[in-house]
């Protein structure tokens, strides 16, 4: 019962992760980029928790971490950037 929710989850954040990659090519402006490449490595951030809950490592858990760091470091970055021109005062 546990295999067949963790492969309708893994289909599901696969879905995600392709309707996420559309609206990253075809958005129509930077701001919808910048939100669909933040939603891509939350979905990221999702599966690898579903891979370290299917192959029951921890490993994987870690990698989850560290996406989610350097994640909200590139969002930050990328917005500042946006929005002032410069990332470094």
């Amino acid at each position: 019962m546990l295999s067949i929710a963790i492969a309708i989850a893994f289909a599901m954040m696969t879905l995600a992760q392709l309707l996420n990659l559309y609206r990253l090519f075809k958005g129509p402006s930077l701001p919808d980029r910048i939100l669909a490449l933040d939603t891509m490595y939350i979905n990221s951030i999702a599966l690898f928790v579903l891979l370290g809950i299917f192959f029951d490592t921890t490993t994987y858990f870690e990698a989850a971490l560290i996406v989610a760091v350097m994640g909200f470091i590139s969002t930050v970055a990328t917005s500042k950037y946006l929005m002032r021109g410069d990332i470094v005062e």
